[in-house]
């Protein structure tokens, strides 16, 4: 169970065995090597990504086997906070030979402060050049952290690791929750990075591009695919064909195993009414029809036992053909009841000013079924705008009202009681709906028989936003304005896809804050508001020139 560092810039695992307090597996006997470059980990939600990030990074230790890293290793995880009290020097870990620096500068001699600076004597240099590479120009070392965005304070870990010249450098999903300027600084760094191992766990597509393979960890396993995310798709697009050519050919060779075997059982059968028949004609003495009986017995049971073999490899052949189809079942749902006709308002902002962020003042109306994408640099106040538009809070001046049944999921999906079971969540949101309809519909968002009766407190992330969509989206009155906060936050790819194909059904007005632009085009955005100063109008190509500016920070 050790965890130790040797030279060659690589990480190893050996024989890795991980499992939860509760005894749910994760890993048994996992091993594999990452060399140097850069490495993009993906796998659908709940296969262990970020877990055996933590596992590399010494932050959880495994029940058997070994993690080796060669050189120095530097981890952002998923969930990052920092204190808001710190100063940006402190941050990034270099107060202190900051501060002998300056010591040294107005003339102390004292030899404490030259081992501080050891042979770093241009960190301040450094650290500035790591933050205006991420887009943090003009980011005073002596700024507070309190006053940065949360987009900012990832940017500004990231630099911290970065400065620590790290050999092997992991990180979980690091775009999350940034907008489009500072997920391209980061795309940025991670696609100059050209020395030692990258490991980045991501569902961000354009960063997956910049890696230099893919690791896709599927049932405990990892396989390799070279180049970015576009390759890995070609060759499992490839390999997707090759596994559905297997599995009709071991179909069919069911079928013709089953038809032979039924044809030796008739050619059986009517060979032994035969000899039968002849050896009664013959009078045969008993005893030498016994043994024809005993011979044609024997030889009966070879063959029949030859054709059941055969068969029984051919159900084996056509189960591992089956485990390579992957199952990328799509959410199709009947929502007929959440259209909206066209004229109609369904949302109407009168001089609002929200509580917080940056908005002072908005005017606007929406009608009939329009989709529109909520864009805005970090901290712009997307989220307190949707919380606003829902009631849950007053703004600070204004009026902002709702004409049609609203529903809104959150970022944190807390819209779940984690003791009851995903049928009966759906049912608290829909008084009055007949529980075999609402389990027609679950089983429609993939939850049938008794997966509809799993506890949400023991749901995988991707069946938590599945059943919270579901509850979302299948609520009584039927909402006729569906408000979401980043829904992409934290999904992998299949998932992603299901909530596209969900939303394909809905026939409401939608709104939707994200900084995840390729999704918000794949869901028919009609109208683009950026959100800063003023709700501005704008279009698709705008937004991310408008966003990518570091002069709208």
């Amino acid at each position: 169970m050790a965890h130790s560092t040797v030279p060659g810039t690589s990480v190893t695992c050996s024989g890795l065995s991980f499992q939860w307090p509760d005894g749910t597996p994760v890993f048994d006997g996992l091993s594999l090597t990452i060399g140097r470059g850069r490495t993009g980990l993906v796998g659908h939600n709940g296969t262990g990504k970020s877990t055996l990030l933590r596992l590399l990074a010494g932050r959880l230790r495994p029940a058997q086997g070994s993690v080796t890293v060669g050189g120095t290793l530097a981890y952002l995880p998923q969930n990052l906070t920092l204190d808001t009290a710190l100063r940006v020097d402190q941050a990034l870990g270099i107060d202190r030979r900051c501060a002998a620096l300056r010591a040294i500068e107005a003339g102390e001699v004292d030899e404490e402060h030259f081992d501080t600076v050891g042979d770093d004597w241009d960190v301040e240099e450094r650290a500035l050049a790591t933050l205006s590479s991420l887009g943090l120009d003009g980011l005073g070392l002596d700024r507070a952290v309190g006053e940065m965005s949360g987009g900012e304070t990832v940017l500004l870990r990231l630099a911290a690791l970065l400065l620590e010249r790290p050999d092997v450098l992991l990180l979980d999903e690091p775009t999350n929750n940034l907008d489009v300027f500072a997920r391209r600084r980061l795309h940025e760094a991670v696609g100059s990075w050209r020395t030692g191992v990258l490991v980045v766990v991501s569902h961000d597509r354009e960063l997956l591009e910049r890696v230099d393979r893919v690791a896709e960890l599927r049932s405990g396993a990892v396989s390799w695919y070279g180049g970015g995310w576009s390759a890995y798709q070609e060759a499992l697009a490839t390999q997707q064909e090759a596994a559905a050519r297997t599995l009709r050919a071991a179909e069919a060779d069911v079928r013709r195993q089953k038809r032979e075997l039924e044809e030796t059982q008739i050619k059986l059968a009517r060979r032994q009414r035969h000899s039968k028949k002849m050896d009664a004609q013959r009078r045969a003495p008993r005893i030498v029809a016994g043994e024809r009986k005993r011979s044609a017995q024997e030889s009966g049971a070879k063959l029949r036992g030859l054709h059941e073999d055969r068969l029984g490899e051919a159900y084996e052949r056509r189960e591992e053909a089956a485990d390579a189809i992957r199952d990328d079942a799509e959410i199709r749902v009947s929502l007929p009841h959440t259209a909206v006709p066209a004229g109609r308002t369904v949302l109407s902002l009168r001089d609002m000013r929200p509580r917080f962020g940056r908005l002072r003042e908005a005017t606007l109306q929406v009608h009939g079924p329009e989709r529109i994408a909520l864009v805005g640099r970090n901290g712009a106040g997307k989220t307190t705008l949707l919380r606003t538009l829902t009631g849950e809070l007053a703004p600070l001046s204004g009026e902002a009202r709702t004409w049609v049944p609203v529903r809104f999921l959150p970022q944190r999906l807390d819209v779940l009681d984690e003791e009851l079971s995903v049928a009966a969540n759906v049912a608290e949101a829909a008084p009055g709906v007949t529980d075999q309809h609402i389990r027609a519909q679950l089983a429609r968002f993939l939850f049938k028989g008794a997966r509809a009766e799993q506890p949400a407190g023991t749901l995988s992330g991707g069946e938590r936003f599945r059943a919270a969509l579901a509850a979302t989206m299948l609520a009584a009155p039927a909402p006729q304005l569906l408000m979401l906060d980043e829904p992409t936050n934290n999904l992998d790819m299949a998932t992603v896809r299901r909530l596209t194909s969900a939303l394909d059904s809905y026939r409401g007005a939608l709104l939707i804050a994200s900084h995840d632009l390729p999704f918000l085009e794949s869901v028919g955005i009609t109208r683009w508001l950026l959100l800063g100063e003023e709700l501005q109008d704008t279009t698709a190509e705008e937004v991310g020139e408008l966003l990518a500016a570091p002069d709208r920070a």
